[in-house]
């Protein structure tokens, strides 16, 4: 039966925009209904976030129409478009960092006691009560929002977006930092019986199977379709997605080999912080896999592995030689080599104005010197030859790191990180807010340097892939070591349990 067209909120008709000479959208028509929470599924580059953009009020089209609620929609500037009644929770955090909570939450309309005068007090009374709404009463308004961590500013951006009341909510990878999914999901219950619309993006695909009805798939800057979940299997969604079925299950080291192999890195009673004497070993050519909630002390490890923090106590070696670690780049230059790819891509990574060339060359520019200058065709030669390594599309090396998707800008990333020589990667959630074909190009990217001798440390938010990939698995709970699990013994509710602070046997 065909909807009555009062209950479409978003209708989007041939949406195309360009780049100069990049063409980011070519295609996209789709709609999306009162109370429906609807899924935009896509590779990145597939033209998702431009969508986002478009719709946010943030860039314009060049062609096609779309109407909101029945009317033409065309909203020049994001506060165009709130006031409109479209209100997102960007992927890549919107929040003023050197502003309080409260202040980000309320902007542009602060509260004042006197003209011109911001009245702090009642700024923060506004956002206390923003925030107990929403289930965010733990977060203290006055914090200065470049204190919190991840997953407390990645909530503090869905509450903002979602106290504007709007008529139609985006939600942009909105679980990808987020310890508990479940506080996100009761709220777009809510919302939607509200009737308030919801637009969702996001890569994993169980959480849009629960959450939304219908899916529509970008690939190339085009609506590929739109397809009811039920009965469309992940298979038929994935080619959809990509033109292919993705690969099977990485293959893993020899288990028996392994046990065989010395220590590539060697970690000892390690504490600082939350962290409470972690110890373990990293083999040669193994995938070691790191489970834990939000806040159990792995982000205290993963750092000062990288050489960001002091370590209080414990010790590291390295090929069997201590050290200490002072810097990135000390980490680099040591030993085998440390190689960190961190947790927030934008702000810890990557050279946003910079191109992807001079992003993945930046780690071996002593190396390409000559009489004091970079050769340029040596640079050129080498960052080829890792983009291909990483599956970065040539015609992207050229480009500012800016103007490519999260994926490619991961890419770029991952490739500098390899370039560098690391014989030890440490990275931190690698795959977070990535489609499902850059997140198989990652695994094989790392399947192969183990293969090739090199060891890997990844902590990932997602249980399933620490199964899928690693060998072996740490898990951490209140900054100790709960568990250190071969292949065979692990599996999904085994690493949960143990990670929420119970023993091995209570998931079976």
């Amino acid at each position: 039966m065909t909807m009555p067209q009062d209950d479409i909120v978003l209708d989007v008709r041939n949406v195309a925009k360009a780049y100069g000479p990049t063409v980011a959208l070519r295609d996209v028509s789709m709609q999306v209904r009162r109370g429906e929470v609807h899924a935009l599924l896509g590779e990145n580059g597939a033209g998702k976030s431009t969508l986002v953009k478009i719709l946010s009020g943030v860039v314009e089209p060049d062609s096609g129409s779309i109407t909101l609620n029945g009317q033409p929609y065309r909203p020049r500037g994001f506060t165009a478009a709130q006031a409109a009644g479209v209100s997102t929770a960007f992927q890549e955090l919107s929040l003023l960092p050197n502003l309080t909570v409260g202040e980000n939450l309320l902007l542009p309309h602060l509260p004042k006691s006197l003209p011109g005068i911001v009245s702090k007090r009642r700024v923060f009374d506004a956002a206390r009560e923003i925030l107990a709404e929403y289930g965010g009463s733990d977060i203290d308004p006055a914090r200065i929002v470049e204190t919190l961590s991840l997953a407390e500013k990645q909530r503090v951006e869905i509450i903002r977006a979602i106290s504007r009341h709007p008529s139609l909510l985006i939600l942009d990878e909105p679980t990808a930092a987020l310890a508990e999914p479940e506080w996100l999901f009761s709220l777009i219950a809510r919302l939607s019986a509200e009737g308030c619309a919801v637009l969702y993006i996001s890569h994993r695909l169980a959480e849009v199977r629960r959450l939304c009805g219908h899916s529509t798939v970008l690939r190339s800057g085009a609506s590929i379709a739109t397809v009811k979940l039920t009965g469309t299997r992940d298979a038929e969604i994935f080619h959809l997605m990509v033109g292919v079925v993705p690969d099977g299950e990485s293959q893993r080291a020899d288990i028996r080999s392994l046990q065989t192999t010395p220590p590539a890195l060697r970690v000892r009673d390690l504490a600082g912080n939350s962290l409470r004497g972690v110890s373990f070993d990293l083999r040669q050519g193994e995938v070691l896999g790191l489970a834990a909630l939000e806040g159990q002390g792995q982000r205290e490890l993963l750092r000062m592995l990288a050489g960001l923090d002091p370590c209080r106590g414990g010790s590291i070696e390295l090929q069997g030689q201590p050290v200490r670690l002072k810097s990135p780049g000390h980490a680099l230059r040591t030993g085998m080599g440390i190689g960190f790819v961190p947790e927030e891509r934008k702000t810890e990574g990557i050279f946003l104005g910079m191109t992807a060339e001079a992003n993945m060359s930046l780690s071996v520019l002593d190396q390409l010197k000559r009489f004091c200058l970079v050769d340029r065709s040596r640079e050129q030669s080498r960052v080829a030859a890792e983009a291909r390594r990483v599956d970065l599309d040539e015609r992207y090396i050229p480009m500012p790191l800016a103007a490519l998707s999260g994926g490619n800008q991961q890419k770029a990333l991952i490739g500098r990180v390899l370039l560098s020589g690391a014989r030890v990667l440490v990275l931190f959630d690698p795959t977070r807010g990535v489609d499902v074909g850059t997140k198989q190009v990652i695994h094989r990217v790392i399947r192969n340097f183990t293969a090739a001798g090199g060891s890997v440390l990844i902590y990932s938010t997602e249980i399933p892939e620490l199964v899928k990939l690693c060998d072996r698995c740490l898990v951490i709970y209140q900054g100790r070591v709960t568990g250190l699990l071969d292949q065979p013994q692990f599996s999904e509710s085994r690493l949960v349990a143990m990670a929420t602070g119970h023993s091995m046997e209570a998931a079976e």
